[in-house]
């Protein structure tokens, strides 16, 4: 039987959340690692946006927004924990995850590209969003209660390269809770088994 073919990159927060989805239902993938550099035509004939992750099911259908990836992974699993929770207003905090929060994100990651603000103001405009993380987590394990859910899953990639660009002022940084969150989830069997490298996948 034809395997689910999904185009990834490994470092790609959107494409992280679609592999832990897939990974948390069990469901097997044929991993195709792609070069940003050199995208796979298949890809880019199948998803005109280019980016990944693209999801190609064995009767051809593609699903290449990283969201709708897990929608449809979590479909196979009927009751999830994942899923038990104020389901509208998960979506609404990711889609603020989505929106301007990641667009500080890469002005804040990307400074030298974007001179109308210092980096440290970049920074700032992101933490408007560690403030409200930070919030939701105080006496819970996770956003919204259990941990982890499609919340949880959805946003913790882009908080983890948020760390990334300076690790120890965000250590330093008043957002404890949220710091335990995100080394929960990076520590987790999880995410370490969506993590594993792959070869680069040559058309």
């Amino acid at each position: 039987m034809r395997l689910p073919i999904l185009y990834s990159y490994r470092r790609c927060p959107y494409a992280m959340r679609a592999r832990m989805a897939l990974e948390h239902v069990g469901i097997t993938v044929e991993i195709r690692e792609i070069s940003l550099r050199e995208k796979p035509q298949q890809m880019v004939a199948l998803s005109p946006k280019a980016t990944v992750p693209v999801l190609v099911l064995p009767d051809g259908k593609v699903i290449d927004e990283s969201l709708d990836i897990m929608t449809w992974a979590l479909s196979h699993k009927g009751v999830d924990a994942w899923l038990e929770i104020d389901i509208e207003a998960a979506k609404r905090l990711v889609l603020e995850n989505d929106g301007q929060f990641k667009k500080a994100l890469d002005a804040y990651k990307y400074a030298e590209r974007n001179p109308e603000k210092t980096q440290a103001e970049h920074r700032a405009d992101g933490e408007v969003f560690l403030h409200q993380l930070e919030t939701l987590l105080q006496q819970k394990e996770g956003l919204f209660g259990v941990l982890p859910t499609f919340a949880d899953i959805a946003i913790f990639p882009f908080i983890r390269q948020f760390r990334g660009v300076d690790s120890d002022w965000f250590e330093a940084a008043p957002y404890p809770k949220l710091a335990v969150w995100l080394t929960k989830l990076m520590e987790s069997d999880l995410f370490i088994s969506i993590m594993k490298k792959h070869p680069t996948y040559i058309e």
